[in-house]
């Protein structure tokens, strides 16, 4: 009898004939790369600056000859789906999560995420303060920063000359506005504004915030008594609903951050406020038809600067759950690091170095060459205060979100709401309005914020 031994990398010695081998050789290429190595498991979002640092993980492979990287990519509502369940449950599905500055404060609160301790040589000093501070719940670090984020104005400036518009670096909604109904020409497939209309806390949600706290309004009194009947959300909504069913796309209630970067590249877009990241990528000549053609402003504002420009960084973090916190941190350290930063500017070029994460990155030359809307990006982020977001006092944490655990539902609930004022039938205001008010009155008092 003709008998084989196979000898895994384990050292664990096991005798097969050879008609046994064949019949296993299915089973065994099936294998997880577990059953080989350490297998780090990162649930990521789809989005430009994260297909790069999958493309480059390599890289990091060949210096951890025992770690390999797999990746699960989602849209930003799934991931944020599958890995608050995952977290919640301690599944440990995933050893490495990209979440922002919410789920770094609450999660952290909950104990689901591991307490972070770099390196002296990821020289923590060099990120940013605000971004930093997103991060850090009691003192501890609880995810490292990837890249960061503040909103802008896009504006195509060419078609602000034809038309004679001038915006201020600092535009107000009402100029904005303004400006967006003199462009719109859909018979020469050409919008006024594109803004998010997808619903989620993440998406129109965020924005429709932004514009509430500039106009002077906040999700919470300091009595936790909701406050989204107030004459700041009715003028926030009552603006962003006209301008898009006005001046928008059609079918924007569909149009997240990728969509809107897509039309808004394409040329599609006269005015785009959204995401500082989108300065990266629509002067790229491969992706992008406006390229040179663009200008950065400010966030606009209304009656307050106060909480105009959200905060936000996907970040790496690693959860509780992880059944490889040594490989996955070494790895989150590393595409965080400079020694990153320098990779993707030699492999790839300045233009697609992840920016608002390191006071290092903002003082390269070749990264402002190759950014042009880099100086705006640095105004927004550091200006940007999640410790009091709005002009009344308000009792929780988060400029676009509410750093409580329920947030999350309530958000969720809300943007759903929002998003029927893009329907061809729509609500009225203060329906939409009123009813939000009363799934958030009641989260809130289930929770026992509220005591009356």
């Amino acid at each position: 009898m003709n008998l084989l031994r196979w000898e895994r990398p384990l050292g664990i010695r096991v005798g097969f004939t050879l008609p046994a081998l064949v019949a296993l050789l299915p089973v065994l290429c099936a294998l997880p790369d577990r059953a080989w190595a350490q297998e780090v498991v990162v649930a990521t979002v789809n989005n430009g600056h994260m297909l790069t640092l999958q493309k480059l993980t390599p890289h990091f492979e060949q210096a951890h000859p025992g770690v390999r990287i797999r990746w699960v990519t989602l849209e930003e509502d799934l991931l944020r789906q599958q890995v608050t369940r995952d977290v919640a449950t301690k599944a440990g599905r995933f050893d490495v999560l990209t979440v922002g500055g919410y789920e770094a404060q609450v999660w952290s609160g909950r104990g689901w995420l591991r307490p972070l301790k770099p390196s002296a040589a990821y020289q923590v000093d060099d990120l940013l303060p605000p971004i930093r501070q997103a991060l850090t719940h009691q003192g501890q670090l609880y995810a490292l920063p990837f890249y960061g984020e503040s909103t802008m104005t896009l504006v195509r400036r060419d078609l602000l000359k034809q038309a004679g518009i001038q915006l201020p670096a600092q535009p107000t909604w009402e100029q904005v506005a303004q400006a967006a109904r003199k462009l719109h020409d859909p018979a020469k497939g050409q919008y006024g504004i594109c803004l998010r209309g997808k619903p989620g806390w993440g998406q129109n949600l965020s924005l429709l915030t932004t514009i509430a706290n500039t106009h002077g309004g906040q999700w919470f009194d300091m009595n936790w008594r909701p406050q989204l009947q107030s004459p700041a959300w009715r003028q926030a909504l009552t603006m962003y609903a006209s301008l898009l069913r006005e001046a928008g796309p059609p079918g924007a209630v569909a149009n997240g951050y990728n969509e809107n970067l897509a039309l808004f590249s394409a040329g599609r877009c006269a005015i785009w406020i959204d995401a500082t990241v989108a300065g990266a990528f629509v002067n790229r000549p491969a992706e992008s038809q406006v390229v040179d053609r663009v200008a950065f402003l400010q966030a606009p504002v209304a009656s307050t600067p106060k909480g105009a420009r959200w905060l936000w960084s996907w970040s790496l973090a690693i959860p509780t759950g992880s059944r490889q916190p040594a490989a996955a941190q070494a790895f989150i350290e590393w595409a965080t690091s400079r020694e990153y930063t320098e990779l993707v500017a030699r492999d790839v070029g300045w233009h697609a170095v992840p920016g608002g994460t390191r006071q290092s990155t903002y003082a390269a030359p070749p990264f402002r060459r190759a950014n042009p809307h880099a100086e705006v990006e640095l105004q927004a982020i550091l200006s940007a205060d999640q410790d009091h977001p709005t002009l009344p006092p308000s009792p929780y944490v988060g400029i676009q979100w509410v750093g409580i655990p329920e947030f999350q539902a309530i958000g969720t609930a809300v943007a759903q709401e929002v998003a029927r004022v893009l329907a061809p039938r729509p609500p009225s205001i203060d329906e939409v309005l009123s009813r939000a008010q009363r799934l958030t009155e009641r989260k809130v008092r289930e929770a026992g914020y509220l005591k009356r």
